[in-house]
């Protein structure tokens, strides 16, 4: 279980995120300590994750659309 916004995420949600830039993802899974799998049918953007079609990013540093 995670939190996001003071809401709580699950599987299928989607979240913002800044990595370089402001961008999205689906929740695919929950891991341990609030961080979550994100992906992005598109592709996310950026020098750190461009390129790449899942991140784990820490739910603290997401917030709801």
């Amino acid at each position: 279980m995670a939190t996001v916004d003071g809401q709580i995420v699950k599987v299928g949600d989607w979240v913002s995120f800044k990595s370089d830039i402001e961008q999205s993802g689906k929740i695919e899974a929950v891991l341990s300590g609030g961080r979550l799998v994100l992906t992005n049918p598109g592709g996310f953007h950026g020098d750190y994750i461009g390129g790449s079609y899942t991140t784990i990013e820490d739910a603290r540093d997401c917030w709801l659309d």
